[in-house]
């Protein structure tokens, strides 16, 4: 008590958050292109270079429809559209379009986040210049986690690259160990061991038989 302090940001951790907080509102809008406008916000959490959203949907997403989501989010990301931050009373926000959180509650003046013409959200979380800042979105996992809500974690920006150069290495690894010289030449090499496993249980059946 009485003593002074000051607080400092750790940089390079709050850019991480503000890409993976600005691709969950990006991944909002692409939810809402792909599967429809049913498919609102149930939770979010942001943390560095990583993002987990859960969202009102009644059936497992596709891994097609998964692919077009990545593909619309980083749509956006290449456009680099503005991130524009407005203050306004909660009636003109909502007679703007801004998406608001069912249930939650709201003052009369409130923060507008809006990405170019596609996305407004009621927010108070800290943001990107523009998409473009993302750098890259990639989807790690979809699942279920209560009746009609899922469940997407994706990565962004440095974690992003991470995650694809770590399968990129164990594909490698893959190739090597099953001789395919190229990971492009993995399930032909796959399905070529499976023919001879098939062979060789069926040569040891008849063996074993006639035994």
């Amino acid at each position: 008590v009485g003593h002074a302090v000051q607080a400092q940001v750790t940089h390079d951790r709050r850019a991480g958050i503000r890409r993976a907080h600005s691709a969950t509102h990006l991944l909002h809008h692409a939810l809402h292109t792909v599967l429809g406008e049913h498919a609102v916000q149930r939770g979010s959490k942001v943390e560095d270079d990583i993002l987990r959203f859960d969202f009102s949907h009644g059936a497992a997403v596709t891994s097609d429809e998964l692919l077009q989501i990545e593909d619309i989010i980083n749509d956006r990301v290449a456009e680099g559209a503005a991130v524009d931050i407005d203050f306004m009373s909660i009636q003109e926000a909502k007679a703007d379009g801004a998406m608001a959180l069912f249930g939650e509650k709201y003052p009369d003046r409130v923060r507008v986040v809006s990405m170019g013409d596609y996305s407004k959200e009621l927010c108070g979380g800290t943001h990107l210049d523009n998409t473009g800042q993302v750098g890259l979105c990639r989807i790690i996992s979809e699942e279920n986690v209560a009746a009609g809500v899922r469940r997407i974690v994706a990565g962004t920006g440095k974690k992003a690259i991470q995650r694809i150069r770590e399968t990129e290495a164990i594909l490698k690894e893959v190739a090597v160990a099953l001789k395919a010289g190229q990971p492009a030449e993995l399930p032909r090499k796959i399905q070529q061991l499976q023919e001879e496993l098939r062979d060789a249980k069926k040569e040891l059946a008849k063996q074993t038989s006639e035994s």
